[in-house]
């Protein structure tokens, strides 16, 4: 673990693609807080196994949340701390958050059971079925049956009222039921909030300090990302501000966090490098 009191967790599901490729400037951006030995932890609803090609293709060693929160994974010796209740999954140490494979699966069955209602998980689907519904190309699309956690699947002729029914009866057996594109996750206690507290008390242990913590999202996946941290950058694709002469305005209270929250937007030239400058300067 590099030494600093600063701590970034970036939601990177809508800045990077699944095939690996990111948006322009952003690992520009990552290359540049590696250098002022900021650890940047990736957030995302991917598993480890459709995540490992894009961490070694940015040289990332980090920890990730991974599955929307189903468990924080460690590179081997990040911190040299004794840790409770971890298993190794791959290469990587994971502090299970959610409960592990094949709890999920069977939450799923069960749940579509009791409410009637018809569901298709991607386990069931075929190589040439998981590579149509998913639109992915066959091999990216068969790591997306890889999964620790959370299982994936879809409503097969479903009403509105199917489903209401079904995130009714999920959220009183307190599942974490989320759509993800064309899918949904069903886990069994997945939650990016507690996976990121958890995370900071690690580095709290390491640094003998709480970091400074920055959490950066698109607004789709703020909700959850922000609420863990105390200072948040939300990436929106039009900025109130843009056009200002000083700049994004600084957003003082939302809703889901108590962060201090500034707002860029998405698609600008200069966008990752006020985001670095605000990160390095602490100016929330």
């Amino acid at each position: 673990m590099r030494a600093s009191t600063t701590v970034v967790f970036c939601a990177i599901d809508n800045l990077i693609s699944p095939a690996g490729r990111p948006l322009t400037d952003f690992p520009q951006f990552l290359d540049a807080l590696a250098e002022s030995s900021v650890p940047c932890v990736w957030v995302t609803s991917r598993t480890r196994a459709q995540l490992d090609a894009t961490l070694r293709k940015f040289g990332r060693y980090e920890p990730f949340i991974a599955e929307g929160g189903s468990g924080v994974y460690l590179p081997e010796d990040y911190f040299h701390l004794k840790l409770a209740a971890t298993t190794r999954l791959g290469r990587f140490t994971c502090i299970p958050i959610a409960s592990p494979q094949p709890a999920a699966a069977e939450a799923l069955d069960l749940l579509a059971e009791d409410t009637g209602t018809s569901v298709v998980p991607l386990r069931s689907l075929s190589p040439r079925e998981l590579s149509q519904n998913s639109g992915l190309p066959s091999r990216e699309a068969e790591l997306l049956r890889l999964r620790d956690f959370d299982e994936l699947f879809f409503f097969a002729g479903a009403s509105e009222s199917d489903v209401a029914k079904f995130q009714a009866e999920a959220k009183r057996r307190k599942l974490a039921l989320r759509p993800r594109g064309v899918f949904w996750s069903l886990a069994a206690g997945a939650s990016i909030e507690i996976s990121i507290r958890e995370l900071l008390k690690l580095y709290d242990r390491a640094l003998h300090a709480h970091p400074f913590n920055v959490g950066i999202a698109t607004p789709e996946e703020a909700a959850e990302t922000f609420p863990a941290c105390e200072h948040a950058i939300l990436l929106a694709d039009r900025s109130p501000a843009a056009n200002s002469p000083s700049g994004p305005a600084q957003i003082s209270t939302r809703p889901a966090s108590r962060a201090a929250t500034k707002s860029f937007p998405l698609f600008s030239n200069n966008t990752w490098g006020l985001v670095l400058d605000t990160i390095l300067n602490r100016t929330f």
